[in-house]
């Protein structure tokens, strides 16, 4: 009998993978599983097939916490190809390829430097956004019709690198679910002239950054405030109901609650409090 590639124990474990270009998230994520032999895992961000660079991934326990983390705002490298048109807003769909004149480079950074904030956009229908519980993209794909509304990005940050024409090579910081795509279709708007991206790289989500899938401690990471649990940790190590009155903080919200060998992350609503996570164990570092 064949053995299976994650019989391996469930292992606790966050780390930053870079996910090549022209491979879906998931696909990578198989391989991910694969290198560390273990079955459950998860990844925050989806990157599109096109698209490379950091993705956090997450083993075990672990695989629970992505929307505690701090992993916003994302900070995406572009580069946009002036005069190339193509159905994906990127180089997988190009239908035509035009020698088009140069641009005034003060022009491009006015522009740029204009365009943060709240940006209205509408998302690209090759895309990972559900339609009636489909994926955008493979409706596109299959010559359907796809309406996509139109929905909101923060851009924090925009960044000039170079211009090499007709190369733009911009850095863009935004908001989660924001597509670099469209916010290159705006900018070419503005500057009067047809494009699509010919690179995108994700840089960084929030704190975490790609380094070699080094091993982070989630500690480090979670976006939450800590509460100091007062009480016998056997109620906690065993998931019995804790009173108010065992804790510092007594506000509504979620709170961290960290002990010697592990993490639970509680809420208080009403005077009331419950678990969301519990007995998460910490991440112990190797010497």
């Amino acid at each position: 009998m064949q053995k299976r590639f994650y019989d391996k124990e469930s292992i606790n474990k966050l780390i930053v993978v870079n996910k090549p270009i022209f491979m879906s998230s998931n696909f990578y994520l198989t391989r991910i599983k694969k290198k560390y032999k273990n079955k459950k895992a998860g990844f925050s961000g989806t990157l599109d097939p096109f698209a490379k660079g950091c993705l956090i991934v997450a083993f075990g326990q672990y695989s629970k916490l992505f929307k505690y983390l701090a992993k916003t705002p994302k900070t995406y490298r572009a580069v946009v190809w002036l005069g190339t048109q193509s159905n994906s807003l990127d180089i997988e769909q190009i239908r035509s390829i035009e020698i088009v004149d140069k641009v005034d480079i003060n022009l491009i950074k006015k522009e740029l430097d204009l365009l943060k904030g709240d940006i209205e956009y509408t998302p690209p229908k090759f895309s990972a956004k559900k339609i009636d519980g489909k994926r955008a993209y493979e409706l596109a794909r299959n010559g359907e019709e796809v309406i996509m509304k139109k929905s909101t990005m923060h851009v924090y940050d925009t960044k000039f690198i170079s211009y090499r024409h007709p190369f733009i090579t911009i850095d863009v910081t935004v908001s989660e679910g924001s597509y670099i795509r469209s916010y290159a279709q705006i900018l070419l708007e503005k500057l009067n002239r047809v494009g699509t991206l010919s690179y995108l790289e994700r840089l960084n989500e929030g704190k975490f950054f790609f380094d070699k899938e080094k091993d982070l401690d989630p500690l480090d990471y979670i976006d939450l405030p800590i509460n100091k649990y007062l009480g016998s940790v056997e109620w906690l190590d065993t998931g019995r109901r804790i009173s108010l009155d065992y804790l510092e903080l007594k506000e509504d919200g979620k709170y961290l609650i960290i002990l010697d060998k592990f993490f639970s992350i509680i809420e208080i609503k009403n005077n009331e409090v419950s678990y969301i996570l519990n007995k998460v164990n910490k991440y112990v570092r190797n010497v």
